[in-house]
């Protein structure tokens, strides 16, 4: 078992690097791949282990979406996102698990909410790679960003209360509610003091390498913290990796350029692991259908797809128009339609729903069987790889067909040339503040000359690229410094290769004057 899930790991990152190169979607892709993995023998007999998503893989894709999120976009948005991310998945949970509750036979009226519960949060991986790729408007690439955060931790406090009452440990629905604002306030109490502590540890260490292993292992241990102490270890990890984000960009470069690199790397593995997984669990899921009538799992599939879907649909158009009814949010123009609709679609669900579904106890506290688990588990494999299937496939085609891209780029690089002048100017205003200082007097007028010109270029950089492009004016003076200076860099790194090669120098020099002209080399193609 050890040995298929290191192969799994392998392989997924695998054709994940495959669907990158030729521009194709990777979950999509994954998802088919395990499909079709799962019939070659040696792959068939691996099952989800919902520990392993619950506690390896969700805890850092979170904490890495999180400390890339916009606490101020967050903010901004906090009624719409607090809708898809609270009270959709409340809506779908009880719907699905009406739907469920009358179509499946065995299936209780809280074995139905625990389905429902468990099929609620989308997993907006997939559609904000696709959105963003694509050129959605910020403001719908906020929504879906901000629902991938939180929808979790609804769903899954939704979930553990629906399954107490299943089982038979919940008295009542009051208490079921006690629980779910017990856990949801548990949770961000921890999230904000772990992630306070972490923050605080981390300024004060001056050691990018330690800052970076300490944010490594951080979404685990607040995860855990939150889970013990009967809070969502979901929202714990979502609060603190929105604290740790704000507070990133005082950090220093070295701490900010490992975190990149190391969590783009690592939410790439993880994510091409877990989709890969979801298609490989046909075989196990279709095991435990013996005995279901062929009817009872057509009509129940249908209905309960078919309700997640109209669900979410009905929900989007009705709190995105209905409260601008009222005379408070009269004059608030309205989101198009057709940004209405693209949000609306983007309802994939992943591997988060099937560890929750495989998680389901088999037995109750009276050791009778869990009413309905094979069925509970195989519906929640349909709305998974349906949704992913129907909406990968269809979104790409539906945000250029209703034309809901957004004029971000513009807008943000007009922003940004105007901060970059008045970051030049005060960089400028400092430098000629050095210069008068007696302590720095002695300063060549040429490296004087130098410091400003370089800011200069720094200023005009950001203009330029507001203007029409090479093939008008051809190139611009900017461009052509940065051109001719990539030139010398690797010319640079070229010797210096070959000086190693020669036995000149060691190869830890070769790396220390790499990184040197790597950092440069980052810089000029930011610039």
């Amino acid at each position: 078992m050890q040995g298929s899930l290191l192969a799994v790991l392998v392989l997924s990152v695998l054709l994940a690097g495959l669907a990158r190169r030729f521009n194709l979607s990777a979950p999509l892709g994954l998802v088919v791949a395990g499909l079709a993995i799962s019939t070659i023998p040696g792959f068939t007999n691996i099952e989800l282990d919902p520990e392993l998503v619950l506690y390896v893989l969700l805890p850092p894709l979170l904490w890495s979406a999180g400390l890339e999120s916009s606490y101020i976009g967050l903010k901004r948005n906090i009624g719409p996102i607090g809708l898809l991310a609270v009270g959709l998945p409340l809506a779908t949970t009880f719907a699905v698990g009406f739907v469920a509750y009358q179509t499946v036979p065995e299936v209780t009226v809280a074995a139905g909410l625990t389905l429902g519960a468990i099929v609620a949060p989308p997993d907006a991986v997939s559609a904000t790679a696709v959105g963003r790729k694509l050129g959605l408007p910020r403001g719908v690439m906020t929504l879906l960003g901000g629902e991938s955060l939180l929808n979790d931790a609804t769903a899954l406090t939704a979930y553990k209360v629906a399954l107490a009452a299943a089982i038979g440990t919940s008295a009542s629905w009051g208490t079921g509610l006690v629980t779910f604002a017990l856990a949801a306030g548990v949770g961000v109490a921890v999230g904000i003091v772990l992630g306070s502590t972490i923050a605080y540890i981390r300024a004060r260490l001056d050691d990018p390498l330690v800052e970076s292993a300490l944010g490594l292992v951080a979404p685990f241990v607040i995860y855990l913290a939150a889970e013990e102490m009967r809070g969502s270890g979901v929202l714990a990890v979502v609060v603190a990796a929105l604290i740790l984000g704000q507070r990133s960009f005082h950090a220093g470069y070295q701490t900010r350029l490992q975190d990149v690199a190391v969590w783009k790397a690592f939410q790439l593995v993880l994510e091409s692991f877990a989709f890969l997984l979801i298609g490989l669990q046909l075989p196990t899921v279709v095991g435990e259908l013996k005995g279901i009538p062929a009817l009872v799992i057509i009509v129940s599939s249908a209905a309960v797809f078919m309700t997640v879907l109209l669900v979410r649909i009905v929900w989007m158009y009705a709190f995105a128009y209905l409260p601008r009814l009222g005379p408070r949010r009269a004059d608030e123009s309205p989101p198009s339609h057709a940004q209405v609709f693209v949000v609306a679609w983007a309802g994939m669900r992943g591997v988060v729903s099937l560890a929750a579904a495989f998680a389901v106890p088999i037995t109750t506290l009276s050791g009778e069987p869990f009413p309905g688990r094979p069925h509970i588990v195989f519906l929640t494999f349909v709305v998974v790889i349906g949704t992913l299937l129907l909406h990968g496939l269809t979104l790409p085609w539906l945000i250029r067909r209703l034309g809901v891209q957004g004029d971000d780029a513009r807008s943000d690089a007009i922003a940004t040339a105007a901060a970059q002048e008045k970051a030049a100017q005060a960089a400028a205003d400092r430098l000629e503040e050095l210069l008068a200082d007696p302590a720095t007097s002695d300063v060549d007028e040429r490296a004087a000359d130098v410091l400003r010109a370089w800011n200069i270029r720094r200023r005009n950089s950001a203009w330029e690229r507001l203007g029409r492009d090479a093939d008008e004016i051809g190139e611009s003076p900017t461009s052509t410094f940065r051109r001719l200076r990539l030139e010398m860099l690797a010319a640079e790194r070229a010797t210096f290769i070959a000086e190693r090669d020669a036995g000149n120098i060691d190869d830890e020099v070769l790396r220390s004057v790499l990184h040197g002209l790597d950092l440069e080399e980052a810089t000029l193609n930011q610039s």
